[in-house]
């Protein structure tokens, strides 16, 4: 059994409070795109991960997907499988491509064997493996808040508009980027932001990370200069980048980007 976990975006990103836990409370809104990682399992006489596609750094045995496997073998008797992700969706770029596919192999694992999980169990499965993970159980936008990994629906819906996805070949470490933080309350609810038209989002919808990442990732920042210059109606920094997303309201070919960076177009 196999299934295409998909990335997300983030529309707007504000970092509201430091928790006592450690953590942050954010409040965001995640949108799924059309980029995809793919997730497979098959019997076998051990449970292995094999990663294949681009890099990903660390040993794959440290992989969210065994580490989401294991936690249901704990809680009910599942036989050996071989786990084999075909990685896509670039890593450290703020897309949540390794959340995605953890949750998409509790959603395979879940219907291979029948388990019965409810949504909301599934998404506790994805609570204790990483902040959005959550999110991609069920898999549609939603405003986001508390740690990210608390939901509302909301509607949104960019299938008219034209989304290009840049890659910088860098890679931001999450906790640097929260080091560089100072959290505040927004003066205006992403929740409420979100339903001006896209073209009004500059300048309104922020993310909180991009300040700190810009200072230390220069080229980032440049990426999202050339989006704008190419004609987005809208560009932003992903979670907490490296990626950078322009939304464009026709076709766009960025060959200048290109040159660089990895560029998906139509996402």
């Amino acid at each position: 059994m196999l299934a295409f976990a998909n990335a997300k975006i983030n529309l707007g990103l504000n970092i509201t409070e430091k928790r006592s836990d450690g953590y942050h409370n954010i409040e965001t809104i995640f949108y799924p795109v059309k980029l995809n990682d793919v997730v497979e399992i098959t019997d076998a006489k051990e449970t292995t991960c094999v990663v294949e596609g681009i890099d990903v750094p660390g040993a794959a045995k440290d992989n969210l997907c065994l580490k989401a496997f294991d936690a249901l073998k704990k809680d009910f008797d599942l036989p050996e499988q071989q786990i084999t992700l075909l990685k896509n969706i670039p890593v450290g770029a703020g897309l949540g491509g390794g959340s995605s596919d953890a949750a998409h192999l509790v959603k395979l694992v879940n219907k291979k064997f029948k388990l019965g999980l409810s949504v909301a169990a599934m998404q506790d499965y994805g609570r204790k493996l990483g902040a959005d993970c959550a999110f991609f159980i069920e898999n549609r936008s939603a405003f986001a808040f508390d740690k990210g990994d608390e939901f509302e629906p909301i509607a949104i819906d960019l299938s008219n508009y034209h989304l290009v996805l840049v890659k910088p070949p860098v890679h931001v470490s999450t906790a640097a980027a929260y080091a560089g933080i100072k959290p505040a309350s927004p003066r205006r609810s992403i929740k409420d932001l979100i339903h001006l038209p896209v073209e009004k989002w500059k300048g309104q919808l922020e993310n909180d990370f991009e300040p700190s990442v810009f200072s230390g990732y220069p080229e980032i920042e440049q990426v999202k200069s050339k989006l704008y210059q190419s004609g987005a109606l809208f560009a932003l920094m992903s979670g907490s980048g490296s990626c950078v997303y322009g939304i464009f309201d026709q076709k766009v070919s960025l060959p200048e980007l290109e040159k660089c960076n990895r560029v998906f177009y139509n996402v």
